[in-house]
């Protein structure tokens, strides 16, 4: 968590069909990191939400796009003030597109420009970039289709060879697409002055189809960003693969409704794994652990694990594993609250997630109830393992 006050505090430009990953992993991040976010949208007011996209690339000539979580807004647009903020995050999605000519979204990013603090944007969100006049002379990057807005704003344009790529200009921090959230979250905590210890860790992340598409994404790119080594495997799968995820979401129902999320792709293979070369373990919440509490193999490592204290973080039905294993006997957790049957009967006090972004520690296992406790979830990780986010 962050060290020395004051403590950052940055703006997060949103609206609505803004790409759902390049929103969350940010935003959460940042809020794991100790920065003070506040994410606000022309037109609307703190507690209402926008609607977001899922973008990716496919067998087709350009991205897919299907509906994506829904985004809370913490603080309004109209009462922002400008000098309460160190620094500027654009999300893209299709949002900058009608964004861009918003004149006070115009003025607000000249002013960031104008003052010299980091502005960090990212796929389409350059649009904004271009509208307010602050790219002219900068290199710069984006989602390719955008590159010839840029040119005509008179960017130097750095053609992406990849979707991962980001460059750095001074205060001005561009990216392709959400590939390149690790380099582009992590230069912008450094345009902030930030520093990162206690990085080099080796982390496993335990994957499976239709685990909760935030779930694994925004913890994996979230401790990349700092510099970890992080590996996604599932069992009977390899490296390259992809796992199908889920969009877990409360809309009126009794229960979270399920759409389809992003594809998530593996880094490591399942098979020949060895464990002792890792220092934590991260389980993602959704429908995988359903199943994957049924693998001998995946019982066998989160024992390891275990057994070895070394970290373990569980999250949402994340927990339906540890019950399985159990490992759980003794130890005080939470868990989404239709878990709580499998947790109790494996032995564990039952601590209740109210709020749902409660998060805790007990011993070397950290515990959460859903995404939207995320950034506690990630922070209780981080001092696990030793990682610090000083500004």
């Amino acid at each position: 968590m962050a060290g020395s006050k004051p403590q950052r505090r940055v703006l997060l430009l949103c609206g609505d069909y803004m790409e759902d990953y390049e929103v969350m992993v940010p935003f959460q991040a940042l809020l794991a990191y100790g920065v003070l976010v506040d994410a606000v949208c022309p037109g609307k007011k703190a507690g209402d939400v926008c609607r977001t996209a899922v973008h990716q690339m496919g067998a087709h000539q350009t991205y897919s796009e299907s509906r994506g979580h829904n985004f809370t807004l913490n603080a309004t647009f109209t009462e922002i003030e400008f000098s309460e903020y160190d620094g500027l995050v654009i999300p893209g999605g299709r949002a900058p597109e009608y964004l861009a000519v918003d004149q006070s979204v115009v003025d607000l990013v000249s002013k960031f420009s104008d003052a010299g603090k980091p502005i960090a944007s990212i796929c389409h969100g350059q649009l904004i970039l271009a509208a307010a006049n602050v790219v002219k002379g900068r290199k710069c990057t984006a989602f390719p289709p955008v590159g010839p807005v840029l040119i005509a704003a008179g960017a130097h344009w750095v053609e992406p060879e990849n979707m991962s790529l980001c460059i750095t200009d001074g205060n001005l921090v561009t990216g392709v697409a959400y590939n390149g959230h690790p380099e582009f979250i992590q230069s912008f905590v450094k345009a902030l002055g930030g520093s990162i210890t206690g990085s080099e860790k080796r982390i496993l992340f335990l994957c499976g189809d239709y685990m909760e598409d935030y779930e694994v994404m925004v913890p994996f790119q979230s401790l990349q960003a700092l510099g970890c080594h992080v590996d996604a495997v599932c069992p009977k799968k390899k490296i390259g693969d992809t796992c199908p995820t889920a969009v877990h979401d409360f809309e009126g129902d009794q229960t979270y409704s399920e759409k389809p999320g992003h594809d998530f792709t593996l880094t490591a293979d399942f098979e020949g794994l060895d464990a002792s070369s890792y220092d934590a373990l991260v389980i993602p919440g959704g429908r995988a652990p359903e199943y994957l509490a049924l693998d001998g193999k995946v019982i066998a490592l989160v024992k390891d694990f275990m057994e070895a204290k070394k970290p373990v973080a569980s999250i949402c039905h994340g927990q339906q594993i540890l019950s399985a294993a159990g490992v759980l006997k003794g130890k005080k957790c939470t868990a989404y609250p239709a878990v709580k049957l499998n947790v109790v009967l494996s032995g564990a006090t039952w601590l209740e997630p109210d709020p749902i972004d409660r998060c805790f520690t007990d011993g070397n296992l950290v515990t959460g109830a859903a995404w939207p406790g995320h950034p506690e979830f990630i922070s209780q990780l981080m001092a696990l393992l030793g990682i610090k986010v000083t500004f």
